[in-house]
């Protein structure tokens, strides 16, 4: 049964939170659900619609909104910034010399999880199967990479002495000590890269007088859908954009109250003809804890809602590439899927 036509913009563009349930989960505007609309998809209203606005940005992290897409768009370009844009990371580790108490096995499950500074643009992916087992990696698939570190006891330490930061030489093993080993002419092509770990001060060994680690890496070109290390981002999240309505009037004790219920900023007070009263100033930072439908006198002087197509994105780069470059990539790759996927409709229909 269609619903009367007072609720139809609020049920096709709006999610509702009520007190026992959340409503309007469901897409709903599609072709002729209801009388008088077209929803029929077309690229003029797409166009006219879509648009994207960068909101915060800086070399790690970046929110923006994505504004005028349904919801199956927006997750797909969520799960490639997870899983499908490709990175530079530890993939092969040879262990030449390990002393330390950490087995092989966790020592290169570490090395592969530090966040490898490298274009992956520049590079080329490896050949799977056998062949990339046997075969040495060249100057357009790999990076090598070198630790070697022996820890030793300084002779300089007083005798009283019980830091192991005073007593020993090269005892704690960060990052910071892989070195680069450049292959064939990477030194020249890529002198002003600074290849090497994203950041400097990962522990990934604790040593004493007369242990040593000798390990060799091998980093490649890979996407999180094959490996985890592979993921680009620490975290790719979005959120719908809160929307809150008074629907009265509230003032006095009630529009402190009111205030409380909310995230700082959402709802402020100011003075009307010397009474206190509440006002929604910026509906973005609430978190929808629903607090206020806790309250039975203010839970029907609010109505709370999250707008459908207006998705919050925010993007925490592990570092790798700037959160900017790693969307352009994510849309890229994107792209790339829609028009394979047009070639196969294409193909289909020839034969």
């Amino acid at each position: 049964m269609a619903a009367p036509m007072s609720n139809v913009d609020e049920i096709r563009k709006r999610v509702i939170l009520s007190e026992f349930g959340v409503r309007n989960v469901h897409t709903t505007d599609y072709p002729g659900n209801y009388p008088g609309y077209d929803d029929a998809w077309s690229l003029q209203k797409f166009k006219k619609n879509f648009r994207i606005e960068v909101v915060h940005m800086d070399d790690t992290s970046m929110e923006f909104d994505m504004i005028g897409v349904d919801a199956a768009l927006a997750n797909a370009f969520r799960r490639i910034l997870l899983a499908e844009v490709p990175t530079m990371a530890v993939e092969k580790v040879f262990v030449y010399n390990n002393t330390s108490i950490i087995q092989d096995e966790i020592l290169a499950h570490r090395l592969g999880l530090i966040p490898i500074k490298a274009d992956p643009r520049l590079f080329e992916y490896r050949n799977a199967g056998a062949e990339f087992r046997d075969e040495e990696g060249t100057e357009i698939d790999t990076i090598q990479l070198q630790l070697k570190v022996k820890c030793t006891r300084n002779p300089r330490a007083t005798k009283e002495s019980s830091d192991p930061r005073e007593l020993y030489l090269n005892h704690m093993v960060y990052s910071k000590d892989m070195k680069w080993v450049p292959i064939g002419n990477q030194a020249d092509v890529f002198a002003d890269a600074q290849i090497g770990p994203v950041h400097d001060d990962i522990l990934l060994a604790q040593l004493r007088p007369g242990q040593e680690l000798d390990v060799v890496m091998h980093c490649v070109k890979g996407i999180g859908k094959d490996h985890a290390k592979f993921s680009p981002v620490a975290t790719a999240s979005y959120r719908l954009l809160p929307e809150i309505t008074l629907l009265q009037t509230v003032e006095g004790e009630k529009a402190e109250r009111l205030k409380r219920c909310f995230s700082p900023g959402v709802i402020e007070l100011e003075n009307r003809g010397g009474k206190q009263v509440a006002k929604v100033v910026n509906s973005r930072l609430d978190t929808c804890s629903r607090e206020v439908l806790r309250h039975d006198d203010l839970k029907n002087l609010v109505k709370l809602g999250r707008v459908r197509d207006h998705f919050i994105f925010s993007v925490e780069s592990t570092g790798i590439l700037p959160p900017d470059v790693l969307v352009t990539e994510a849309i890229s790759v994107l792209v790339a899927k829609c028009q394979k996927f047009l070639n196969e409709l294409d193909s289909t229909e020839m034969e």
